[in-house]
């Protein structure tokens, strides 16, 4: 199987450069940097053009903020160079991503259990997944979640999986990891790698660059009410369909 890992990088992220170059060596198949859209450098219809509110049920019920419409527009482009290279699959990393030692076996389960249309989650905690194992080898497991997790810290997705995911997000309404959860949108199979071999080290390469907080405490208490909210809706529309 041909797999590329891409790692996504803002390149005015200087703080992240060389722990970018460093994860490049270790990861255990080939890797390159894919240049991450730039927030700052989008104009209102740079954002116009692929993002709307309320597209999809459930709906969203917070406007993005431009950095989650460059973090969705980044994933767009590693997903598209999977397709366009003709990769059987790509391993998609951001840039504060760091791996543990178990990273390698853990892997190649996902390697050796991907289909083409198959999204494999490395997540960077364990919590909000429950599901059912579909492969093991040794400590290393895949489970197919009921409800995926949130977070797109890294990812293995096939070539199917990244035209399919391409196909359905031309335009978007909400982050792009709970997009991923809405498997009506697409006919992407989404699993789950355990144990955790991965970790974010945001605060040691200088802080996010996605996330915002809220200024006021209308707002911060409106994010409090709906985002438990959504979160149900979304499961109800998992488990029993739309």
């Amino acid at each position: 199987m041909t797999v590329t890992a891409f790692i996504i990088h803002l390149e005015r992220a200087t703080k992240r450069g060389e722990h970018v170059r460093e994860l490049v060596e270790r990861l255990p198949v080939k890797a390159e940097i894919v240049d991450a859209v730039d927030a700052l450098a989008m104009g209102e219809g740079d954002i116009a053009a692929v993002y709307a509110r309320s597209l999809h049920s459930p709906y969203y019920p917070f406007e993005l903020r431009k950095s989650e419409v460059a973090c969705f527009l980044s994933h767009r482009k590693a997903w598209a160079a999977i397709v366009d290279r003709k990769l059987d699959a790509g391993l998609i990393i951001e840039d504060d991503v760091e791996v543990d030692a178990g990273f390698s076996a853990q892997l190649q389960l996902a390697i050796n259990t991907l289909r083409p249309a198959d999204y494999i989650r490395f997540p960077r905690w364990p919590r909000g997944e429950a599901g059912s194992e579909i492969a093991r080898d040794g400590a290393n497991s895949i489970m197919e979640p009921d409800l995926p997790g949130l977070g797109m810290q890294m990812q293995l997705v096939g070539r199917d999986a990244a035209m399919a995911l391409l196909a359905a997000t031309e335009r978007f309404d909400r982050p792009v990891d709970t997009t991923i959860q809405m498997r009506w949108l697409h006919p992407v199979r989404v699993l789950s790698a355990r144990p955790i071999t991965i970790r974010e080290i945001d605060f040691d390469l200088g802080g996010s660059v996605v996330q915002g907080k809220n200024k006021t405490f209308a707002g911060r208490l409106k994010r409090e009410i709906l985002r438990p909210w959504y979160r149900v809706t979304l499961y109800l529309y998992n488990r029993f369909g739309r």
